[in-house]
């Protein structure tokens, strides 16, 4: 087709144009295609190669992975293989299956006996806890019936009872009625009575002793105040001696224009203090009897201490005049009380206890076999 197109091309150009020719270019470009194409197949040879050396490095690594994991794996298979060893070894020493059952069976016994005793231990525990707690009241009346008697102690008195009053209604038992009726009236008796102020009295007492040290004698003593009389008796040669017995003779001598008056002697120095210590163990006396309730030692106490601030100090004194007032009020001041009796909220309470402990055997008495109650006609 080519060459048949030539002669006409050739005719229409001039003659110069005729030594040229046109397919030695094509073959040149048929040298590069191949060259391309070479090329192109070099770099896919390289490349399959390359996907095939990292092929080959991937599929080592991972038969070195799976070394690995055999390796692992026949560890765990030996160690699962020893262990099954010693699981038969222990396996071995165990009791046969009868034998098994046979424990099973006494534990299962053992349990159920050791429940039963549970429950037994827990009712006996709480009967006895009950009963120590009556006991503990029951102990409380009689130490708030001693506080009463012996030390007419109103206030740790109530606080006694209301303890025990407290233990029967922690009983809940209508079987203890009887006795919290009683136990009710006596706290009723006791919020009544008033108890007396001992200690304050035996304060009180304490600060009048103290005062009696300051207390002076019955009319003051002569002193030289410049009359005329001692005077005179300073001139001439027996001055001194007449000045000496002057002053002895006056602690002696009291001139009293009241002559309607008891005339009462001086005290001297001994004698004031001996009259000080007699009111001092006076009023002490009434301080023991005043802590300890005993009136009548406590009024003959505070009489003496009255008669001896009457007779041998100065009623026109204020310090005396005031001690001897408040002696007086002291007196009328009560150191006794009359108590409540807690003897029959005592009995009642035991009564009560009596009654609980007799229901208490009656119930836990065993009951006889069926064999004696067919044997007794």
């Amino acid at each position: 087709m080519s060459e048949t197109a030539l002669p006409k091309e050739d005719l229409d150009q001039p003659a110069i144009d005729a030594p040229v020719e046109t397919p030695p270019p094509v073959a040149p470009r048929r040298g590069n295609g191949l060259a391309i194409v070479a090329l192109l197949l070099g770099a896919a040879g390289v490349a399959v190669g390359g996907w095939g050396v990292w092929q080959v490095r991937h599929l080592q690594t991972n038969n070195q992975q799976q070394s690995a994991q055999v390796q692992a794996l026949s560890d765990q298979a030996q160690t699962l293989k020893l262990n099954e060893q010693r699981l038969s070894e222990r396996l071995a020493q165990l009791p046969p299956a009868e034998e098994l059952e046979e424990r099973r069976r006494q534990v299962a016994q053992l349990q159920g006996d050791q429940q039963h005793l549970n429950q037994r231990l827990e009712t006996v525990l709480g009967a006895s806890r009950k009963d120590w707690r009556l006991a503990e009241a029951e102990h409380l009346l009689r130490l708030a019936s001693l506080r009463l008697s012996a030390l007419q102690d109103i206030t740790s008195a109530q606080a006694l009872v209301q303890g025990a009053d407290e233990i029967l209604r922690e009983q809940n038992d209508p079987g203890s009625f009887a006795a919290r009726e009683q136990l009710a009236k006596t706290l009723a008796a006791l919020r009544s009575t008033e108890q007396p102020d001992r200690t304050g009295l035996f304060l009180q007492l304490g600060a009048l002793r103290d005062q009696v040290l300051q207390l002076t004698e019955l009319a003051p003593e002569y002193k030289d105040r410049g009359e005329s009389l001692l005077g005179l008796t300073a001139d001439g040669d027996g001055a001194s001696r007449w000045a000496q017995w002057w002053d002895q003779i006056s602690r002696y001598i009291r001139i009293d224009f009241n002559a309607d008056e008891n005339v009462r002697p001086l005290l001297a120095g001994q004698s004031l203090v001996q009259v000080r210590l007699a009111l001092s163990l006076a009023l002490e006396q009434a301080q023991w009897a005043a802590l300890n309730g005993q009136a009548p030692v406590y009024t003959q106490a505070l009489t003496e201490a009255r008669d001896v601030l009457k007779n041998n100090f100065n009623q026109d004194n204020p310090q005396s005049k005031i001690m001897l007032e408040r002696v007086g009020e002291l007196s009328k001041q009560p150191v006794t009380v009359v108590t409540p009796d807690l003897t029959g909220t005592l009995s009642s309470v035991q009564a009560y206890l009596e009654r609980r402990n007799l229901n208490t055997q009656e119930s836990v008495k065993p009951l006889p076999a069926p064999g004696a109650q067919e044997a007794t006609p």
